[in-house]
């Protein structure tokens, strides 16, 4: 459990730094999004979610 609240704490930190530190170009960004076709949203999505795996991976076998 703890483990997982470190990477969750993780997670909401990368999150939270865009907004902090360029907060106008958020709110610029986050305003364009509806214009995006939901396939580019899903594409991205899944190129994040494979992203992640793949960093995950390298990090629990080769890392260690």
């Amino acid at each position: 459990m703890a483990y997982f609240l470190s990477v969750l704490g993780l997670a909401l930190i990368i999150e939270g730094l865009p907004y902090f530190a360029v907060p106008e170009r958020m709110k610029s960004l986050l305003n364009k999004l509806p214009a995006f076709p939901a396939r580019f949203l899903r594409v991205f999505g899944i190129a994040a979610i494979c992203i992640g795996l793949v960093l995950i991976y390298i990090s629990q076998n080769y890392l260690r």
